[in-house]
C-alpha cells in the first residue's frame, strides 16, 4: 500500500510542477512571514523656518518625510532620516547630512534648557542664523525628548555605530537582526499661505497745553523668532520690551489723568508685527501715516521715537542711534536724561551710546529705529545688548522660566537667555524717569538727578511679570499670529485699559512683488514605525529560496527519498 501511494505522489509532483508552489508556498509565507509593522512612537516635530524675505528663500523647503532612521555616526546617510541630540549637535555634523542628501534631519531637544551646559546652548544659539542663511531642500525637524524617543535615539545609534566594526561578518549579522526605525510624517508638502496678514497696534496719550504739542513715539515689536517658528517664544527679544511698554503705558496714563501732572507732550504707542521680518509693520504704519493721510502725529512735531528692544537682562544700557542726537534737540534731551538717571540712581548700570549708520545694502536692517530713520524721523533703539549681531536677539533658546537646576550653584544664572524681572523692572524705571524729565523739562527746572519721579511701588513687578509670563506662554512667530489671535486681542485689551483711539493696523504682501512670503506645515506629527532593514528582506528570501528548492528537490525524486527513509526506518529481520 505504501509503494502505491509513493508511485502516485511521485508521478502527481513530477506532472504538475505548478501544484507544488501552490501547496507550498503559502505555507512558507504563512510560516515565515514577518509581523505587521508597528508604530513604535508618535511625537510632535516642529519644522526649521521656511519663508521668502525681499525675494530671497530661508529655510528648508521641504516638509515631506518616509525613510529610515539613522545617526550621523553612520557612513552613508543618503535618503535616510539622520537623528541627532543637542548635545551632541555641531554644524559639521549638520553640514555632513546635508552633504550627503540625507533624507531629513531631526534634532532632539531637551524639555528643560536649564540642564544644557551654557557652552552647548551658546553654540546652537550662533549656529541658528547659519542654518537659516541659505534654503535647503532636506527636511528639517525639531522634537522634544522623552522616554520613547530617546530609545529610538540609542537603538538607531548602535545599529548606525556597528557599521564601523571591523569583521563584515559581524556587520552583516547585526544588521540582520538589529531593529529598525522608518521616520514618516503625517502632513503634506509645504505651500505658501496667501493674504496673510502681519498686525500691529496702536494707542495714544494727548497732551494739553496747545495744538501744535511735541509727540514722543514708543515702539516695540510682539513677534518672536528662533530657526523654528513653534519653537520661538522670544521672552526677552521682545516680551520684555513689550512688557515695558505697557507698563509705560499705564504709568504715564495715571500721571495724564490729572490736570496738574498732564504735560505737554502726546504719548504715541505702537506694538508692532513682522519686526523679526525687517519690521513690515512698522514701515506700512508709517506708510499709513506719512504717505497714505493729512493729519497724523508722525506729520506734526515729532520729538523722538523711542523703540524699546530686548530689556530683561544685563546691567548694561545701550542706546543705538543712527545719527548722534544734536544739542539742543529732543533727541539730546532724552540722551543726557538716560545720563543723568543712572548716574544718580543707579550706578551699577552702564549706560553708552552706540553709533550705527544705516546700511540700505543689507538685506535687513539691524534696529527698529532704522525704520523711523529712513523716513527722516529722530530715533533710537534702547537694549542691554551691544550689537543687532548678538545670537539671543533671535534664537528658540530664548525663554521666560530657567528655573536654576541643581547643577547650579547659588546665584547662578541658568544656561540661555532669560529674562530677570528685577532688572526688567528696573530698566523700565529707569526709562520712566527719563522720559518723565524730558517731558516736565525737570533738569531746566533745576530738580536733582536723584529725584525719583515713579517709586518703587509705582513700577509693578508683578504687572510686568505677568504680561511676560503670559507673552511667553506660546509661541508667537509671525507666521502663527493671524488676526484673529489671542495675542493680538489681548494686547489690544491691555492698550485699550490706559490708552485712547486704541486700533489696528494691517500689513499683507503685494501678490505681484511680495516683499515676504509665509509657509505652512510647520508643525506636524511624526511616527517611528519599528521595521527590521532591507537585508532582513534579502536574507529572508535567500532562505525561502532555499527551503523551496530543497522541498522541490525532494518531491521530484520522492520515490528515491521514499525508498531511503524505508530502508532506514524499516526493522531487521534476525536470521536464525
Amino acid at each position: 500500500m505504501f509503494e502505491e501511494a509513493s508511485e502516485v505522489f511521485d508521478n502527481m509532483f513530477k506532472s504538475s510542477f505548478p501544484l507544488t508552489f501552490i501547496v507550498f508556498i503559502p505555507a512558507v509565507l504563512i510560516l515565515v512571514s514577518p509581523l505587521p509593522a508597528e508604530a513604535a512612537h508618535e511625537f510632535t516635530v516642529y519644522r526649521m523656518q521656511q519663508y521668502d524675505l525681499q525675494g530671497q528663500p530661508y529655510g528648508t523647503r521641504n516638509a515631506i518625510l518616509n525613510t529610515e532612521a539613522r545617526t550621523v555616526e553612520a557612513e552613508v546617510l543618503s535618503r535616510r532620516c539622520v537623528i541627532m541630540r543637542l548635545a551632541d549637535f555641531s554644524y559639521d555634523k549638520y553640514q555632513k547630512a546635508l552633504r550627503q542628501s540625507a533624507g531629513a534631519v531631526v534634532i532632539i531637544l531637551p524639555k528643560n534648557m536649564s540642564t544644557m551646559p551654557q557652552d552647548i546652548v551658546q553654540q546652537f544659539m550662533e549656529l541658528e542664523p547659519e542654518m537659516l542663511a541659505t534654503e535647503t531642500i532636506v527636511p528639517v525637524y525639531f522634537a522634544m525628548e522623552d522616554d520613547e524617543l530617546i530609545s529610538i535615539y540609542t537603538q538607531t545609534l548602535t545599529s548606525s555605530s556597528s557599521q564601523g566594526s571591523s569583521s563584515a561578518a559581524e556587520v552583516l549579522l547585526h544588521t540582520a537582526t538589529a531593529n529598525g526605525f522608518q521616520m514618516v510624517t503625517s502632513g503634506s508638502q509645504s505651500k505658501a499661505i496667501s493674504d496673510w496678514a502681519i498686525t500691529s497696534l496702536e494707542g495714544r496719550l494727548a497732551g494739553v497745553g496747545g495744538e501744535d504739542l511735541p509727540t514722543i513715539v514708543l515702539v516695540a515689536h510682539y513677534d518672536s523668532f528662533g530657526v523654528a517658528p513653534w519653537l520661538s517664544y522670544g521672552a526677552d527679544s521682545n516680551g520684555s520690551g513689550v512688557s515695558m511698554l505697557l507698563e509705560l503705558a499705564r504709568l504715564f496714563s495715571r500721571l495724564y489723568t490729572y490736570k496738574r501732572t498732564h504735560a505737554g507732550y502726546n504719548l504715541l504707542f505702537f506694538v508692532s508685527g513682522g519686526g523679526k521680518f525687517n519690521y513690515q509693520g512698522t514701515k506700512r504704519w508709517l506708510e499709513d501715516n506719512l504717505d497714505h493721510t493729512d493729519s497724523s502725529l508722525l506729520q506734526d512735531n515729532v520729538a523722538f521715537v523711542l523703540c524699546l528692544d530686548t530689556l530683561g537682562n544685563g546691567d548694561s544700557l545701550h542706546l543705538h542711534v543712527s545719527k548722534p542726537p544734536k544739542e539742543g534737540t529732543p533727541q539730546h534731551a532724552l540722551l543726557k536724561e538716560l545720563e543723568t538717571v543712572v548716574a544718580g540712581q543707579y550706578p551699577e548700570v552702564k549706560f553708552s551710546m552706540v553709533h550705527k549708520k544705516i546700511n540700505l545694502a543689507d538685506d535687513t536692517l539691524a534696529w527698529e529705529h532704522e525704520r523711523f530713520g529712513i523716513r527722516r524721523l529722530p530715533a533710537f533703539t534702547l537694549s542691554h545688548l551691544p550689537s543687532h549681531r548678538l545670537a539671543q536677539r533671535s534664537s528658540i533658546m530664548d525663554v521666560r522660566s530657567v528655573s536654576p537646576s541643581s547643577r547650579h550653584g547659588a546665584g547662578e544664572p541658568p544656561a540661555g537667555p532669560h529674562v530677570d524681572l528685577k532688572k526688567l523692572s528696573r530698566n523700565t524705571k529707569v526709562v520712566a524717569e527719563a522720559l518723565a524729565r524730558v517731558i516736565y523739562n525737570l533738569t531746566e527746572k533745576g530738580a536733582p538727578g536723584d529725584l525719583q519721579i515713579f517709586t518703587e511701588q509705582m513700577v509693578q513687578e508683578e504687572q510686568l511679570s505677568s504680561v511676560v509670563d503670559w507673552l511667553t506662554a506660546q509661541p508667537r512667530a509671525a507666521q502663527l499670529v493671524d488676526k484673529d489671535s489671542s495675542v493680538v486681542s489681548t494686547l489690544e485689551y491691555h492698550l485699550g485699559r490706559y490708552l485712547k483711539d486704541v486700533k489696528r493696523h494691517y500689513v499683507k504682501a503685494d501678490k505681484r512683488d511680495p516683499e515676504f512670503v509665509f509657509y505652512d506645515q510647520l508643525k506636524q506629527t511624526m511616527n517611528a514605525y519599528r521595521v527590521k532593514p532591507a537585508i532582513f528582506d534579502l536574507l529572508l528570501a535567500l532562505c525561502i529560496a532555499a527551503y523551496l528548492g530543497v522541498m522541490y528537490l525532494a518531491i521530484q525524486n520522492f520515490g528515491i527519498l521514499y525508498s531511503v527513509i524505508r530502508r532506514i526506518t524499516q526493522p531487521k529481520t534476525k536470521t536464525h
